[in-house]
């Protein structure tokens, strides 16, 4: 019987949308694989109510849309592609009045080609409803991309005083208490010497990592354990992230920065090779 490279190796791998397939690769090579939540933002978990506010947006049943976050617009993008309307999407969002508060939801929309129509004064919920004081709004409808499980009480109250018809949308939630304590569940794991691997698909995930050791005066435990732990990058950009966290880099591919060839990475830095 042929033994598989990765048989007795323990890896950590961030959860990511690729993250089964990810794992399988890693376990069909013989690795016991770790799951870690080190994304701070997550899908909602429930894609219904999007999606069923996608399809009113599409069909034309909103005037206005306001945007407080670009994350909330990447989201709605990302869950309209995996649904086939995203064109459909970018589409009805050239022609309906957009409305930003701060410069991240501008960016987000600059990025699909599209510009704010009206901007807020200033970067918050009071900044946006004064630039609302401005427009007459009685008889529109006006979608608002919510944020986390924040629903925005004073901005909607205030739409719907002025006649205006409010459809909200919350493409997305914050990361759990939970998933706070798996974080720290792999940090002391790691401290522990636990680990054979650890590997980053994306700068979030570090930025995460770092920030949950901080908040719970756990650097020193993190640092050991990822000087004692082989640290694999699946590209230069994460590559940078950990080098500014003064995290060094054991592996990462040489071109073609994508999942399979940091698994081949993985196995020939650690593997093993048949007898």
């Amino acid at each position: 019987m042929i033994a598989k490279p990765l048989t007795g190796r323990t890896i950590a791998i961030p959860e990511t949308r690729e993250l089964d397939l990810f794992a399988q690769m890693l376990e069909s090579r013989g690795a016991a694989t770790i799951h870690c939540p080190l994304v701070a933002i997550l899908d909602a978990p429930d894609p219904t109510p999007i999606l069923a506010w996608l399809n009113r947006f599409i069909a034309g049943e909103m005037d206005d849309f306001i945007l407080l976050t670009g994350e909330g617009l990447r989201r709605l993008l990302s869950r309209a592609e995996r649904s086939g309307m995203r064109e459909a999407f970018i589409a009805r969002l050239g022609s309906v009045r957009k409305i930003t508060r701060g410069p991240k939801p501008d960016r987000a929309l600059r990025d699909i080609g599209l510009r704010t129509d009206l901007a807020a004064g200033q970067p918050t919920t009071e900044g946006v409803i004064a630039t609302l004081r401005q427009m007459e709004l009685r008889g529109h409808r006006v979608g608002v991309q919510l944020y986390g499980s924040h629903q925005n009480t004073p901005l909607i109250a205030y739409l719907r005083s002025v006649g205006a018809a409010p459809d909200p949308v919350a493409p997305y939630i914050y990361a759990s208490k939970a998933e706070d304590d798996r974080v720290l569940a792999l940090i002391r794991r790691l401290s522990a010497g636990e680990i054979d691997v650890i590997a980053f698909t994306s700068a979030q995930q570090i930025t995460r990592l770092c920030d949950v050791a901080r908040e719970n005066r756990l650097e020193t435990s993190l640092s050991r354990g990822l000087a004692r732990t082989k640290v694999a990058a699946v590209g230069p950009i994460v590559a940078e992230t950990l080098h500014q966290n003064n995290i060094r880099v054991d592996m990462m591919p040489k071109e073609s920065f994508f999942m399979k060839p940091l698994v081949n990475e993985i196995v020939a830095a650690i593997g093993t090779t048949a007898g």
